[in-house]
Parts: structure tokens; C-alpha cells; sequence
């Protein structure tokens, strides 16, 4: 079953508001193996209204609606679909006796204008809204299914789940959920992936594969549509692997977790512990790992040196190694080697990692933007340094030099 989403208010066209539900019917249809291959969204206007019906029903067999079910005169959903389908809108009584019992109880005049929340659509199967007033509707006429939910996610989700995802089940045949599983990668860029996967991805048929990115980090998508989880996840498994074999050096999950929560699970699971100091990323790898509940095990702490003298007072580093002529300097390999070493000597952590580079707008000590150096260090081994050259803005070298290094970390927990 092919499904297209309506999201009917010209508040989404404005930008006023996000349309959230989208994604979420995306998904909960996607769990019914019903395919949405078209979003919609069209303002409060009765003939553009009409016409994303028109469209919608030439290309799919359900279409679902979000918002326009209030009762103002510019919700219009249920009125526009019901002269499409020339049929009536009646009153149903339950609903009504809600939304009276509701103003009586509050001692509020109710405006007569409040019973149209309680119209449905002659002949359709009303859907009960637990979380306000607006009756929901689902309709089948033609071969074409419809429905109908309010646009406020907090009565729309509870709608669906309580009583749209009945009627939904209750016209679908043979539709096969659809499994997916999401791969997370470090260490390397979508388009280098990409490359690697290249002769998967343009043979894919079943299961298929979906590359996403975000700022150091690349996930993939392997879904399929089958009738149980053991069918799904043999589909998914060979695939898996045939990507492993090409990109297994960079795989650090089979879940959607940030690659920092992978890091704390690995040292929990040694027995290590973690510290850091930062320079360019002011702060930002501890943020990400203190993100990690239950992370305070493992991560010992770490200290921002962001200026030569809290270098040299917190860590010990000789001012020499800093400032001068001839001096490496703040910004060199160095320089991230002692503040690996130092940090992790100070909290007698298993390992200490650092990170000290130019994230803009400006060069500093003549070094150019994007020039990052980060060290690990760790007990029993000499400290290695690695060395960036990122482009973007500041925010965006700042992200991907620590995830850089969460990289690096990975490996070395790994082995």
C-alpha cells in the first residue's frame, strides 16, 4: 500500500510552526509495511485543499491528514473531503457530549461554533481524541483509504496510536512491517562510504541501503519488508556483512548511538578510565561524554586550557614548549602529546586525550583554520598524535576534530 501524508494549515507554509508529525507517521506507517512516497503540505484554502486531494488520490491508496479538524472556519479538512466525496457531516454524539461536559464543567459558555469538532464524515469510523476535542475520522471509498487526525502532535500521536493504527490494520491484507536496522560510522566522510558501498547501494533490490550523515558521524539504513523480526534480521545480517567486509574498520554500532556513548560502553567494559584536555574544542568532548548517563565510571574528567598560561599552570606544560622563538607552540604535535600525557599522569586515567588546533574565524600562530592536532595517550604505550586539516565553519571543525578523536579512542579500545 502506497500512502501519501497531507499536512493541511497555513501556519507550516509560513514557517510558523515544524510539521513533526510527518516523521512520525513516516515511521509508524513504515511499521505497518505501508510506504509513504509523497509528503503534502497545502495552507487552509478550500480549492488548494481539493486539489492536494485530487493529486494525493492519483497516486496513492491511503492518504492521511493532519490538522484542519478544529473548529474554526478555516479548519476545513473534514468539509473539503466530505464535498469531495459528496457525502454528509454528522454529528457524533459522544464526542459532543465531551466537549459540552467539558464547558459546563469549567462554567464557560461554549461558542456554538465548538460542534463542528464533533462532525464526522457520514458513514466514516470515528477516532476518538483522549487528548482534546477534535473527533478523528478514517474512511474508505473507491479502493482509497483516508484519514483523518487532528495537527497538535500531542493529540495527533496519541490518536493514531490509540485508535488510527486500529482502523489501519483493520484494511490492510498482506503488508509486511518494515525492519531496519541502523549502521553508525567514524573515521570517515558520507562520499568515501559511499564509494566504498558503491556496488551494494546500485545493485540494492531487497534489503536496501540508505546512506545519512551528520557532522562526524555517517549512519546507514538497512531495511526490508518481512513477515517476522528472525526473517527480517537473516535478510539484514547478509548484507551486514557484505558492508563489513568493505567498511568493518569503520563500524562502531548496529544501533543509533552517538559514537561517545560506544566509547563509555567499551571502557566500562575494561575497566578503563578517561581524561581529556582541550584547547580548540573549549570544552566540547567532555560535554558530549558527560552527556552519557552513568558516564561519571569511566571518565575521570578534564580540564579546557584554552590559553598558554592554563597550559602551562594545569598541566605542567614548560612555557618554553609554548611561547618564543623557536618554540613548537601551542598549536603543534608536541604540544598534544604532553597534554595527553600530563592529563592522564594528573587523574591516573588508562587514557588521556587531547585536542589543541585552529577552529577560526582567524589563524593563530600563523597555523591555518582547520589545522587540528589531538593526542592519546595511553598507559603502557607511547602517545600517538594525529593530525586534521578540516574545513567548515567554527562550530563544524569543532565537532569533527572531537569526533575525530573519539575515533581514534575507538580503535584503540577496540583492540
Amino acid at each position: 500500500m502506497k500512502a501519501e501524508i497531507i499536512a493541511v494549515g497555513t501556519e507550516l507554509l509560513l514557517g510558523q510552526i515544524v510539521n513533526t508529525n510527518a516523521q512520525y507517521l513516516s515511521q509508524s506507517l513504515a511499521g505497518l509495511g505501508i510506504d509513504v512516497y509523497f509528503q503534502t503540505v497545502v495552507g487552509d484554502n478550500p480549492q488548494r485543499l481539493r486539489q492536494a486531494i485530487e493529486i494525493g488520490r492519483s497516486r496513492a491508496e491511503l492518504l492521511v491528514f493532519t490538522g484542519g479538524l478544529g473548529p474554526t472556519q478555516d479548519d476545513l479538512t473534514k468539509d473539503v473531503l466530505a464535498d469531495y466525496l459528496q457525502r454528509g457531516l454528522v454529528l457524533h454524539q459522544p464526542s459532543m457530549d465531551k466537549i459540552e461536559h467539558l464547558f459546563s464543567s469549567r462554567g464557560v459558555h461554549m461558542v456554538e461554533s465548538n460542534r463542528r469538532q464533533a462532525l464526522i464524515l457520514e458513514g466514516s469510523v470515528p477516532l476518538e481524541n483522549t487528548a482534546g476535542l477534535a473527533v478523528g475520522n478514517g474512511i474508505s471509498e473507491g479502493g482509497t483509504h483516508y484519514l483523518l487526525l487532528p495537527g497538535p502532535p500531542k493529540e495527533m500521536k496519541p490518536m493514531m496510536e490509540e485508535a488510527g493504527l486500529a482502523f489501519l490494520q483493520s484494511i490492510l491484507t498482506d503488508q509486511k512491517p518494515l525492519y531496519s536496522r541502523l549502521l553508525k560510522f567514524a573515521g570517515v566522510g558520507e562520499s568515501s562510504l559511499e564509494a566504498k558501498l558503491l556496488d551494494l547501494i546500485e545493485s540494492q533490490i531487497d534489503p536496501t541501503i540508505a546512506p545519512y550523515a551528520k557532522e562526524g558521524e555517517v549512519a546507514i539504513r538497512v531495511s526490508t519488508k518481512a513477515g517476522a523480526q528472525l526473517e527480517a534480521d537473516r535478510k539484514i545480517d547478509q548484507t551486514v556483512e557484505k558492508i563489513k567486509e568493505r567498511a568493518g574498520e569503520y563500524l562502531y554500532a548496529q544501533t543509533d548511538i552517538p559514537i561517545e556513548e560506544e566509547i563509555v560502553r567499551l571502557l566500562r567494559a575494561t575497566k578503563r578510565k578517561l581524561a581529556s584536555a582541550e584547547s580548540c574544542s573549549g570544552g566540547l568532548l567532555a560535554e558530549l561524554i558527560t552527556n552519557i548517563p552513568g558516564s561519571s565510571g569511566e571518565y575521570t574528567g578534564g580540564v579546557v586550557t584554552y590559553t598558554n598560561m592554563m597550559k602551562h599552570k594545569l598541566l605542567g606544560i614548560p612555557l618554553s614548549q609554548l611561547e618564543g622563538e623557536g618554540a613548537p607552540g601551542a598549536i603543534s604535535e608536541s604540544t598534544a602529546a604532553l597534554m595527553a600525557e600530563r592529563v592522564r599522569e594528573l587523574s591516573n586515567a588508562d587514557f588521556g586525550i587531547s585536542l589543541t588546533g585552529v577552529a577560526g574565524p582567524a589563524e593563530s600562530e600563523g597555523k591555518p583554520v582547520g589545522l587540528v592536532y589531538f593526542g592519546v595517550s595511553e598507559r603502557g604505550k607511547a602517545t600517538v598524535v594525529h593530525t586534521m586539516h578540516l574545513s567548515g565553519d567554527r562550530s563544524m571543525i569543532r565537532i569533527r576534530a572531537v569526533k575525530a578523536a573519539f575515533y581514534r579512542l575507538w580503535l584503540s579500545l577496540r583492540d
